[in-house]
């Protein structure tokens, strides 16, 4: 397969956005989002997923976080759609269970073609660090419309809001890793009877 690199900009009047990613990298991460926590979730996702992220931000902070994790969940979407190209030879379907502590969470994905996103998260706490909690489901929302997957995320069990969701993220990173590895027994085909994605 060709090199699944993509490149993306997003530029409005709430937030400017630039999102690079590398399917098949070392698990690096340079992200400045402004948003702590959210850079450190996102390192989860490259380490575990194996995905190289290079991601700047600058959004409207004064406000909220709110545009600036949706925006860049959006982002990374379109640059995971233009990475993966036209899925051939692709595992397509991804999954993981992830522990931390007392809390666990299970992600599962597909690359559809079909955008879905079915969250049963309830966060033991509104915030974490200055991160509303409401903000991850925006993240998945944007990720899930423009990348256009299907995603099904579970916290198990978990009383501790900062483990609910680093175990959440490590299994998206996880499943993502499963998904868009090259499956050799598919080389060249395209994982569905349609015959596209």
């Amino acid at each position: 397969m060709s090199a699944r690199i993509a490149t993306v900009s997003r530029d409005t009047n709430e937030t400017q956005i630039k999102v690079s990613v590398n399917l098949d990298g070392e698990g690096r991460l340079s992200s400045q989002t402004g948003v702590p926590f959210l850079d450190h979730m996102l390192d989860q996702v490259a380490r575990h997923g194996m995905i190289d992220l290079d991601i700047n931000a600058t959004g409207d902070l004064h406000i909220d976080d709110h545009h600036t994790v949706e925006d860049l969940g959006i982002t990374l979407g379109q640059a995971f759609f233009k990475a993966i190209g036209d899925k051939r030879g692709i595992y397509r379907y991804g999954h993981a269970y992830v522990p931390l502590d007392e809390a666990l969470s299970r992600v599962v994905i597909d690359f559809s073609g079909r955008p879905g996103l079915y969250m049963n998260v309830e966060f033991t706490r509104d915030t974490i660090g200055s991160l509303d909690t409401q903000l991850f489901w925006e993240f998945f929302q944007g990720f899930v419309n423009h990348a256009r997957v299907t995603l099904h995320i579970d916290n198990i069990k978990g009383f501790n809001a900062h483990h609910q969701a680093e175990t959440i993220f490590k299994a998206f990173g996880r499943a993502l890793r499963m998904a868009v590895a090259e499956d050799p027994r598919m080389e060249g085909q395209m994982p569905s009877t349609k015959g596209s994605l």
